[in-house]
């Protein structure tokens, strides 16, 4: 599994300072943490992933503690933030909701803040970086790409699809990425798959252009996503990617009421979440690893040795992937090979997935 190659995350937490003839240790602060997320730290996906990073880092500093928080509506989100600034050191905030954070930010320096999939602005959407804040955004096309090239490989139907959440830039990077690889695959490996997109599902990204794909329009419904994932079964896709959060559960549901429908999960390992009797509908899943990544920053808080930055993470820094462990995946030997391929192109930059940056809508 690609994110095996993951090290050093858990570096020793005291460093050697030469002072003189003498030396002392690196600070070492006690902090307490907070996430905030949308639907729970317990959706097998996204915001999971985020709070494992979280525990693992508690698992080496029990001195630390953390404090998980639900608020279901996104509009208070940021107020939920405000509201809890002076309750505890650090805090993890994954999700594009939370890019408006920068005036709490900034007027709670003393607090530390890690924000996954979006970088920050003022409460007016201008562009701020802080000292105190960390942001992490990944190049979720690679993962996706991974994906489309796994599902043109696979497919019977010749028919595959991805379903999104809402069109976020990351969801649109998903999209983007294996819409790209499936027409790599279709270029370079001799496969004749069709990325199927319902016009009804169609989505519009922040920016006004419509991105089409099929979206559920939101990351909590998986009523809607079994409707979306059951209306895609129909059009003869048997290969879906689904990266809706707890939406796509419901597209799971459809896989597991359909025959011979593969899934492909998104953002940690879903193959458990794909079991069906004594099958699994689990092609793969494409890897965003945050775990890892929020370790290493409370690492750092926790050693004195924080700095605020724009982080942009890839295959790169093994921070994106798709699982190729044995037990793990359904993929044929075939596919592995080609995979490996693929994912070594992205790492040295060779191959360069479509992305949200680059996208001016559909013609």
């Amino acid at each position: 599994m690609r994110f095996g190659k993951m090290a050093g995350f858990l570096a020793a937490a005291a460093s050697i300072l030469a002072l003189g003839a003498g030396a002392v240790m690196a600070d070492e602060t006690p902090i307490s943490v907070c996430i905030i997320s949308t639907t729970g730290v317990d959706d097998g996906s996204f915001n999971q992933d985020c709070y494992n990073g979280i525990t693992a880092f508690i698992d080496e500093h029990p001195d630390c503690s953390v404090k998980d928080i639900k608020e279901t509506d996104y509009n208070e989100l940021i107020p939920t933030v405000e509201k809890f600034a002076g309750d505890y050191d650090v805090f993890v905030l994954p999700g594009f909701n939370f890019a408006g954070i920068g005036d709490v930010a900034q007027n709670n320096p003393d607090k530390k803040y890690i924000v996954v999939d979006s970088t920050i602005t003022d409460s007016e959407g201008n562009p701020m970086s802080l000292d105190n804040v960390y942001t992490m955004t990944f190049k979720e096309q690679e993962g996706g790409f991974l994906a489309g090239v796994a599902a043109a490989l696979t497919t019977l139907t010749n028919k595959v699809a991805v379903v999104n959440g809402m069109p976020f830039p990351s969801n649109v990077n998903y999209e983007l990425g294996f819409m790209s690889g499936v027409q790599y695959a279709n270029d370079n490996y001799h496969t004749s798959a069709e990325c199927v997109e319902i016009p009804s599902y169609a989505g519009t990204d922040l920016f006004g252009n419509d991105v089409g794909g099929n979206y559920t329009g939101d990351f909590t419904d998986e009523a809607q996503g079994k409707v979306v994932g059951e209306a895609l079964i129909e059009e003869g896709c048997d290969v879906i990617f689904v990266a809706a959060g707890a939406s796509g559960n419901g597209v799971f549901t459809a896989a597991k009421e359909a025959d011979g429908v593969y899934v492909i999960g998104c953002d940690v390992d879903q193959y458990d979440d794909g079991a069906n009797g004594s099958d699994n509908i689990i092609l793969t899943s494409a890897l965003k690893v945050m775990h890892s990544n929020v370790t290493k920053q409370l690492e750092n808080i926790y050693n004195g040795e924080f700095a605020g930055e724009d982080a942009l993470l890839g295959a790169d820094t093994d921070s994106t992937g798709i699982v190729t462990e044995e037990g793990r995946q359904q993929l044929d030997d075939g596919a592995i090979e080609i995979l490996d391929e693929c994912y070594e192109g992205l790492k040295s930059g060779e191959i360069v997935p479509a992305s949200q940056e680059d996208f001016q809508g559909l013609k």
